[in-house]
Order: C-alpha cells, then structure tokens, then sequence
C-alpha cells in the first residue's frame, strides 16, 4: 500500500468521524424541524379536524391557499395589526435602543445599572407582564388613570385602554416595545464597544463633529449589527403571541388579533388543522420574504456608505 492510499484512508476515516460528531444535532433537527415542516406541509392540502384519523382527512388541494388570499379578510387584518406592531418596533424601539446604547457607551455614569435595568423585562415571562399591564391599563381601578388623575389630565378618566378599538392594539404595541427594547440595547451596547476608539479619536483629529462621525464610522461599521437587530425584531414581533393572549386575547372584536392567534383560533373554535397548517406556511413564508428583502436593502446600504 502506497503513501496516497494510506493519506486517502486516513482522510475518509476523518471525515466519518467529524460527521459522528454532528449527526446526532442532524438527527434531532429532523425530528423537531425537517419531520414537523413535512407534515405541516402535507396537511395544509387536506381537510382534518384534529380529532379523527389522519387517513381519514379529506385532500382538498390548494383550497386553503385560496381561501387565505381570496376570502380571509381576518387573517389579513391580523398580519396588518402585527405589521404596525413591527413598524413601530422597527423606529422607536430600536432607535431608543441605539441612543441609550450610544449614551452608555460613552461611559455615562451608572452604565452598568442601566445595563441591568433595560435588560429585566426581556427575560421576565410575557404572560405575567401582560396580565400586570392589564390590571395598569384597567379602566376603573387601573394605575394608569389614576396618575392621570392625579396630574390633573380628566381626560382619560375611567378609559378602557385595551377595551377600546382605537388605543388597544397601540397599547399593547406599547407594552411589547418595552419588553422587547433591552435586547435590542444589548446587541447594540456590544456592537458599538467592538468599535476601535483609535477610529473616533484620528476623525476628531480632522475635524470632524459628532453627526459626521456617527454617519461615516458608526454606520458603515454597525450595519451588521443593525440587520440583526431589524431582523431578531421583524421576527419576535410579527410572532407576539403571549402579551396578546394574557392582554386581549385578540379583543376587542379583533382589533389586537395578531397572525399567531389566527392560525391557533383555526386548530382551536374552527376544528380546521389543514387550514391552520396553510395559514402557517403563508405565515412563515412571508417571514422568509421579509428577511430576504431588509438582508438585500441592507447590503445596498452598506455598499453606499
């Protein structure tokens, strides 16, 4: 046996052992993605109330996926509610994220406390943030009018924040910037101290002023960070869920229904798995769009800076 036969038995022993090592992630990412995305798939082409056989569900075809973008007039609301919900992450939450990450970057004092306090609400669970902010929100003996009593502003006495259909969806919207806002500031924070000071300091050398610095060092070298954001954001935020069940739970007349409550409220009063199954794929494969979309805008951004 030559030199090239032992280096080449040598290399597919390799190669067999490293993929030892990743097949058992493969085999579990099968089981609880690759299977489940098959199945959802399969179904969404028949007819099945979740209670009686599967080979006894009745194949329809592409019915649902007509019937989601023809005659679905609720399960579009729900995506335009969830799409103001995420413009308004989008602008305000993050932009707040990136100022106060700016701010504590600088070394303003008690940085460190700020980085505890903006981190909490992101890891406390939404079901008790929402029902807290419920019993706020409350009309009659809530916090929030009561302080505004207390201020002197009558005008929001006794007012039904998430019972009426003008103020509940941005009063919840409210409510999940808050809680969503503390991983924002945490990329961002960490983003911005991987910047090289030496950077900042020769510009200021040249003259240059805070905005030009901002515009010409912060960007260019953010902007990785800033499609992660965008993208963690459109994502977490078209998927709320939790804050809307324990607020809500879709009301009033479904002016706070979001994409996730549809698709359950189809498994759940409707009896309609298939068609819950469609609305999932409808759902995610927007998600894919969006992303693809901010990814390639992005890019283009970055080239022109």
């Amino acid at each position: 046996m030559d030199t090239l036969e032992v280096k080449q038995k040598l290399f597919h022993k390799l190669k067999i052992g490293n993929f030892s090592f990743v097949l058992p992630a493969i085999i579990i990412f099968s089981l609880f993605n690759v299977y489940p995305l098959f199945l959802i798939l399969k179904l969404s082409f028949f007819e099945w109330n979740g209670i009686s056989p599967l080979d006894q569900a009745k194949f329809i075809g592409i019915k649902h996926f007509i019937e989601i973008f023809t005659n679905d007039k609720l399960w579009w609301q729900s995506v335009w509610h969830a799409g103001i919900i995420t413009i308004l992450a989008l602008t305000i939450q993050n932009v707040l994220a990136l100022l106060l990450a700016m701010a504590v970057d600088r070394g303003i004092r008690g940085g460190n406390i700020y980085r505890v306090i903006f981190f909490l609400p992101p890891v406390l669970s939404g079901i008790v943030i929402g029902l807290i902010w419920q019993w706020i929100y409350n009309g009659h003996h809530g916090l929030l009018n009561h302080l505004f009593t207390f201020l002197g502003i009558t005008r929001f006495e006794n007012m039904a924040w998430l019972a009426d259909p003008d103020t509940a969806l941005y009063s919840v919207a409210i409510i999940h910037m808050w809680r969503g806002f503390g991983w924002g500031f945490i990329i961002l924070l960490a983003g911005l101290q991987s910047i090289d000071s030496q950077l900042y300091e020769a510009a200021e050398v040249d003259g240059a002023e805070t905005w030009h610095k901002f515009i010409h060092i912060t960007c260019p070298l953010m902007m990785p960070v800033f499609i992660l954001v965008s993208i963690l954001t459109i994502l977490g935020t078209m998927q709320i869920y939790d804050l809307i069940v324990s607020m809500t739970n879709g009301g009033p007349e479904y002016y706070t229904e979001v994409p996730i409550t549809r698709i359950l409220a189809s498994m759940r009063g409707e009896n309609r798995f298939g068609y819950a199954c469609a609305r999932g794929l409808v759902f995610g494969a927007m998600l894919l769009i969006l992303s693809m979309i901010q990814i390639k805008v992005s890019k283009h951004m970055q080239k022109d800076l």
